[in-house]
């Protein structure tokens, strides 16, 4: 599976499907990360390079991004300090080790929070401390550093968003950075580097995939394109994801994840998130909601919200249902979350009744965009309290 060509992307097809015009770079393919060095140039010479705090390393990925990097006589900086629910605080480090080295170009590895925190360093190096940008949108500016986001895990699609998610340690808000400088200016997409990911995370990431895509079908801001590509990542959802959960590291199943996450970007940046996106956000406020994966944080939200949602999206959410092999949206996101282990309830998670109020005062963002019209406090403080 692939792109056709590479450059800037534009009206494209893909598999058959018309792609709308974004103005991320997608380079995508297997053996692709070896092509890294040569796209980083054409932005600058001195490379940041954000990522987690361990699995890069332990699995010889940092140091083969250092390596092609080098190859093409960059100098690279490395900030390896970002947590699974990244925060303002490491962001700041992220730029003030950018403007210690002079850095002119940021290259975000790994996962979403990777990537996430890459974004945030890349506006924070001028608009910087990062904390008071989170719950805002950025006019674009010539001084955000350019981006490259290399993605290890299929789920975010944070690659092609200009979105990230990110903590202020402050206002202990757990929200989005949004503008156009936070969308990168290219994806490299090796499903090759998918294959080192756990289980577990591969599961949990890839239900992010899947919310992407089922809320990219339902969103208000949706259109006959955006849902096509929705429907799409919906059906690879359902054919791969149960696989690589099982441990399957096979070139068919990574390579449809792989897409299926790009596909559910592409609807983060042009149908919007829902009613989940914004609950699980607010979930990230709390102690316990901070350890939660978000994907993880999600499959918790997902039954409830489709008793609430269905109704007045039933077409839209009947062909999701048809693309996972069966009838009924419900059933078939329960029997995902069985098949790859993602089951349980908040109170599994440290949540308690007392937090529902808490979390449903911290819900922020559009929440005009889901098919449940003009959702109020009552309508989501009674989902929360059904995920007990």
């Amino acid at each position: 599976m692939g792109l056709a060509g590479e450059g800037a992307v534009g009206r494209r097809e893909l598999h058959g499907l018309e792609l709308p015009e974004l103005p991320t770079r997608v380079v995508f393919g297997r053996g692709r990360l070896g092509q890294l060095g040569t796209h980083a140039r054409e932005f600058g010479h001195r490379v940041l390079l954000v990522c987690g705090r361990g699995a890069m390393r332990r699995h010889g990925v940092l140091d083969a991004v250092v390596g092609h990097l080098r190859a093409a006589h960059l100098t690279v900086t490395v900030f390896d300090g970002v947590s699974a629910n990244p925060t303002s605080a490491e962001a700041d480090r992220a730029v003030a080790l950018a403007a210690e080295h002079g850095c002119d170009v940021v290259v975000g590895l790994g996962g979403g929070s990777a990537i996430d925190a890459a974004k945030a360093a890349a506006v924070g190096v001028e608009r910087g401390p990062v904390g008071p940008l989170v719950g805002t949108t950025l006019e674009s500016s010539e001084g955000a550093l350019p981006l490259i986001a290399v993605p290890t895990t299929a789920g975010s699609g944070s690659e092609v968003t200009k979105g990230a998610t990110v903590t202020d340690v402050v206002r202990r808000l757990k929200a989005g950075i949004r503008g156009p400088d936070l969308f990168p200016r290219v994806a490299v997409i090796d499903p090759v580097l998918l294959g080192t990911v756990p289980a577990g995370v591969a599961a949990e990431s890839g239900f992010d995939a899947l919310a992407h895509a089922v809320e990219g079908l339902a969103a208000r801001r949706s259109d006959p394109v955006t849902r096509a590509l929705a429907l799409r990542a919906v059906e690879l959802v359902g054919v791969h994801l149960p696989k690589v959960a099982a441990g399957d590291r096979s070139a068919q199943a990574l390579d449809g994840m792989a897409l299926a996450a790009l596909l559910g970007g592409w609807n983060v940046a042009l149908a919007g998130t829902c009613l989940p996106h914004r609950m699980q956000q607010a979930m990230g406020g709390l102690a316990h909601g901070a350890a939660l994966p978000h994907g993880r944080g999600l499959a918790v939200l997902y039954p409830a919200w489709l008793e609430q949602a269905v109704p007045y999206a039933a077409e839209r959410f009947a062909a999701a249902a048809r693309a996972l092999g069966g009838t009924d949206i419900h059933t078939e996101v329960v029997r995902l979350r069985e098949v790859c282990g993602l089951t349980g309830g908040l109170r599994d998670r440290g949540f308690t009744e007392a937090d529902i109020a808490v979390m449903g005062a911290a819900v922020t963002g559009d929440l005009g965009n889901d098919p449940v019209p003009s959702p109020d406090p009552d309508t989501v403080e009674r989902i929360y309290r059904a995920c007990l």
